[in-house]
């Protein structure tokens, strides 16, 4: 059984995904607005954020950015749900670290199959690996979501941290960019392989010396050396 926090306006569809997650047998808290969807985000301790960009108070890309830049609450899934069609809302949330995104209006079942996959994924990392990775001059600290070079903190988005550290947590593995995109963006992200190439470049100019961990493979991907 997970807690899914539900923030959305439209009480309606609040409804409705309460109703088919209790069906699953999840534990449910509901917010109708930005506010107060924040607030239950930081005390009420969910397994997963369904997360309205249309809200009262403060919007969910807003919200989004503050509990991904929290280190007690970055780690916490997001499925961002919007009535908009424009490419750059999705872009955006999946850059301020949300997990997947579905445009109203949506399959509830198709809803629910990817809840299950991203809580299954999640329960993985939690199992995973150490909170902090250590490679010469590069640190990084899952818990306190901080990466230093030769310990001076390095300022990365949580998008270019999660990349950093799936890479990391591989080392020596051969990623492709499809791979990338499904186990650090989430599946169904209807979004080019070239954001990865733009994420690895960031990274490289933002960690100087210690971008030498990121090897290119031409034709293939990128793995991590140590």
């Amino acid at each position: 059984m997970a807690r899914i926090l539900i923030i959305e306006d439209e009480k309606d569809i609040a409804g409705a995904l309460e109703y088919n997650f209790k069906k699953e047998k999840h534990e449910t808290s509901v917010a109708y607005d930005g506010i107060q969807g924040l607030k239950l985000a930081q005390g009420y301790s969910p397994s997963l954020i369904i997360l309205d960009i249309m809200l009262p108070g403060m919007d969910g890309l807003e919200i989004c950015r503050k509990i991904k830049s929290n280190p007690k609450t970055e780690g916490i899934p997001i499925i961002i749900l919007t009535a908009k069609s424009e490419e750059v809302d999705k872009i955006v949330g999946l850059e301020l670290g949300a997990d997947d995104y579905i445009t109203k209006p949506f399959s509830m079942k198709e809803l629910l199959a990817r809840v299950k996959t991203i809580l299954r994924r999640s329960e993985k990392k939690q199992i995973a690996a150490p909170d902090i990775l250590k490679f010469d001059d590069l640190e990084i600290d899952s818990e306190k979501h901080q990466v230093s070079v030769l310990g001076k903190a390095v300022d990365l988005t949580a998008k270019e941290f999660q990349l950093l550290k799936y890479l990391a947590e591989n080392k020596e593995r051969v990623f492709s960019r499809d791979r990338l995109l499904d186990s650090v963006w989430g599946i169904n992200v209807a979004i080019e392989t070239r954001t990865v190439d733009v994420h690895v470049r960031r990274l490289r100019e933002k960690l100087g010396k210690a971008s030498r961990h990121i090897k290119t493979l031409r034709g293939v991907g990128y793995k991590f050396n140590v």
